[in-house]
């Protein structure tokens, strides 16, 4: 800064954010800049980086344990269940007469009913392996879009609540 000027304020700049009022030469913001352009830009650059589930469906995610298999996809073949256990059942909503089987999906946990459940921005990617309505194993609720094993359920939100509010895209 020249010898004698003062530093900006937040009262000196109307629609201008935080960064631009404290620190206009580390947001790269000349004396002349457009703080309201900045702000736009700033906006987009937001808008852009949480795209990726932008385009996906919103439902719940329940979970369920042990014995997965036969299963209504493959049966009884051990080699549809990927290593890692990150798998799960299609819910009605997405059985579509079996077309689910195999299909992967992008799941990321948005809500619930108890503060602190989801791990933010955790995304898994699950593979269908069943159908929830015909699964071997029970989920903890019945309802739900996708029902993920413990293992998936696990790795999105803390797997001692039934359920999940999910954003989930195949």
């Amino acid at each position: 800064m020249e010898r004698g000027s003062r530093a900006p304020r937040c009262e000196d700049v109307k629609n201008s954010i935080e960064i631009y009022c404290t620190f206009p030469e580390r947001a790269g913001i000349s004396k002349g800049s457009n703080p309201r352009l900045f702000h736009q830009y700033f906006l987009l650059l937001v808008l852009v980086s949480h795209a990726a589930l932008s385009n996906g469906d919103i439902g719940t995610a329940a979970q369920y344990g042990a014995p997965f298999s036969p299963t209504a996809c493959h049966g009884s073949d051990e080699a549809q269940f990927q290593s890692n256990e990150v798998f799960g059942s299609a819910g009605e909503a997405i059985w579509d007469n079996g077309e689910a089987c195999g299909r992967l999906y992008s799941v990321q946990c948005i809500s619930a009913t108890d503060p602190n459940t989801c791990i933010p921005g955790q995304i898994i990617h699950v593979k269908i392996v069943d159908r929830a309505l015909t699964s071997v194993s029970r989920p903890s609720r019945e309802d739900a879009a996708l029902v993920l094993s413990t293992s998936a359920f696990g790795m999105i939100a803390n797997s001692s609540v039934t359920f999940i509010n999910i954003q989930f895209i195949p």
